[in-house]
Order: structure tokens, then sequence, then C-alpha cells
């Protein structure tokens, strides 16, 4: 979107979007938010334990 004034120069600001308030995470997603976390401290940990035993 470019907009002109009198002289001919250009504004071409970035547009706004519209501002919405972040809701609270349901149970459901708190609790997969959970497992997630808890899947990944088991991947990382495995490639850590593997790298070490490899070397």
């Amino acid at each position: 979107m470019y907009t002109s004034n009198n002289e001919g120069l250009l504004n071409n600001y970035a547009a706004e979007p519209a501002m919405y308030y972040a809701e609270y995470p349901s149970t459901e997603q708190q609790q997969r938010y959970a497992f997630q976390g808890a899947a990944a401290i088991l991947l990382v940990s495995l490639l850590v334990l593997t790298a070490f035993g490899v070397s």
C-alpha cells in the first residue's frame, strides 16, 4: 500500500495488524505440551547418551 503526499514523496509504512489477546491454553493443550516436552527431553537425552557411548 503506497500513498504519496503533495510533493510526491511516498509513505510506505507497514500496515498494522488487528490486535488480539492470547487465550490461556485449555487443560487438554497443557497436557499435550507436557507430553511434547517429555518426549523432547527423552530424545535429547538419548542422543547425548548415544554420543557418549560411541566416543
